[in-house]
């Protein structure tokens, strides 16, 4: 008779253990769903090559740097938005949860080359294209995972206008995301890598190659900044 209780009595907190376990799974994934991923609006890369003439350069087209004859400007460009919740608990104190972050990725690069460059010239700048365009193939991972670290976190505000302090604070996180973003994008280092194997196309080495070599060897291999 005890036997039979005490296997009973096991049986029931088994039953007991499992649904447990089996409730907190289901918050676990409804705490989940209610945390939503942030929007990455990645838009495709936009590209335009100018033919210009040395003796007199278009107004809109950026200096060459000492010793260059051609140009490629790449421009990337982020915008994020945050939104949230605040809860407020008296009339100067309140909570501010973020529940969403959105951030819209642009990339324009413009490619300046004089009249009558030759190929060889051609080939390089479109190098320095091809380093930025790799960097922006997977911008829209590295956004979003900048935006979640966001998500779900909470400031405590004070004031007289919570409202207004509020806004203040979501748009300094904006501020700080596309801070965040353009730092750890950063395709510089490559690029001079690029420029420092090819000496900016003066030596013949193959832009393909030299490409190659760069974006595998930056992060030991290309020069200091500053």
């Amino acid at each position: 008779m005890l036997l039979r209780r005490f296997i009973v009595l096991c049986m029931l907190l088994g039953l007991f253990l499992f649904g447990w376990l089996a409730w907190r799974n289901v918050s676990s994934r409804r705490v989940d769903r209610e945390a939503p991923a942030p929007v990455i609006d990645k838009q495709p890369a936009a590209f335009a090559r100018h033919d210009f003439d040395p003796s007199s350069p278009p107004a809109g087209m950026p200096p060459l740097s000492p010793g260059e004859n051609a140009e490629c400007d790449s421009d990337f460009l982020s915008n994020a938005s945050v939104r949230g919740v605040t809860q407020q608990t008296d009339a100067t104190h309140a909570t501010l949860t973020v529940t969403q972050v959105k951030m819209t990725l642009q990339l324009k690069i413009n490619i300046w080359v004089p009249i009558g460059a030759n190929q060889h010239l051609i080939e390089h700048e479109e190098g320095h294209r091809q380093i930025s365009e790799y960097y922006y193939q997977t911008a829209d991972k590295l956004a979003e995972r900048i935006a979640a670290a966001y998500i779900g976190r909470r400031v405590e505000i004070t004031g007289t206008d919570l409202s207004a302090e509020s806004s203040k604070i979501l748009q300094q996180m904006a501020s700080e995301i596309t801070k965040e973003y353009n730092k750890e994008l950063n395709p510089d280092p490559t690029q001079l890598l690029y420029d420092s194997i090819t000496d900016h196309s003066r030596n013949g080495a193959s832009a393909k190659d030299a490409v190659d070599h760069a974006i595998k060897n930056a992060p030991i291999e290309a020069p200091k900044v500053g």
